[in-house]
C-alpha cells in the first residue's frame, strides 16, 4: 500500500448520496464492463426524470430493455423500487447495523447479492473495512501488487488484507485504483 497510495494523491472514496440510485446502477452493472454499465446506465437514467423508486415502477418494460437492460436486470430494478417504495426496506436504520446485518436485508432482494450489497457499502454507506473477496479487481490487484501477477486465492487475498484493518474498503479503493487510475463511483 505504500507504493500505491502515494500515486493516487488526495482521491477518496465518494457516496452519491442516495441508497436507491447507488443499489440501482450497481445493478446495472453487474457482470458487464463498467464503459458499457456506464453506456448502459446513462440512457436508463434518461427514461426518468428523477431516478426514483416511484419513477422506475412508472416506467415501460419495453423502454428500459430499449435502453439496454436485460429481461432479468428489469424484473431485478422493478424488484429493487418495490422494496423501496413498498418500506420493505428500513434505510435510516442503516446506520445503526453492522455490515452483515445490512448485507443480510439487501440479498433478500431479486438480483443483489453479496457482491452488490458489498459495493453498497463501501460506496453508499461508506463503511471503512468492507472487503469484497468476489471482487475480480480486488483479487487481480492483490495478485500484480503482492504476487509478481502469480494467481491468488481468496484466502491469499484475505490474508494481505489483514495489514490493511480496519481499513479494508479504502486499500481495496486503492487496489482498484492501481488496474485503472479513473475511480469508478456507484
Amino acid at each position: 500500500m505504500g507504493r500505491i497510495i502515494p500515486q493516487f494523491g488526495a482521491g477518496c472514496i465518494e457516496s452519491r448520496g442516495d441508497a436507491f440510485t447507488t443499489l440501482a446502477r450497481s445493478v446495472v452493472g453487474q457482470q458487464i464492463s463498467v464503459k458499457a454499465a456506464q453506456s448502459v446506465w446513462g440512457r436508463f437514467e434518461s427514461l426518468a426524470r428523477r431516478m426514483t423508486p416511484q419513477a422506475v415502477l412508472r416506467l415501460k418494460v419495453d423502454d428500459m430493455r430499449a435502453a439496454g437492460l436485460s429481461a432479468r436486470k428489469v424484473e431485478y430494478l422493478v424488484d429493487l423500487a418495490l422494496h423501496f417504495d413498498g418500506e420493505k426496506l428500513k434505510p435510516d436504520r442503516w446506520t445503526t447495523m453492522d455490515d452483515e446485518s445490512i448485507i443480510k436485508e439487501l440479498v433478500a432482494i431479486r438480483g443483489i447479492g453479496r457482491w452488490t450489497a458489498e459495493m453498497f457499502l463501501i460506496f453508499h454507506l461508506l463503511r471503512p473495512n468492507v472487503l469484497p473477496l468476489d471482487d475480480v479487481g480486488l483479487i487481480k490487484g492483490i495478485s500484480l501488487n503482492y504476487f509478481s501477477g502469480e494467481p491468488v486465492s481468496r484466502s491469499d487475498a484475505r490474508e494481505v488484507a489483514q495489514a490493511w484493518q480496519p481499513w479494508c474498503s479504502v486499500a481495496t479503493w486503492y487496489i482498484w485504483r492501481s488496474l485503472d487510475p479513473v475511480p469508478v463511483a456507484y
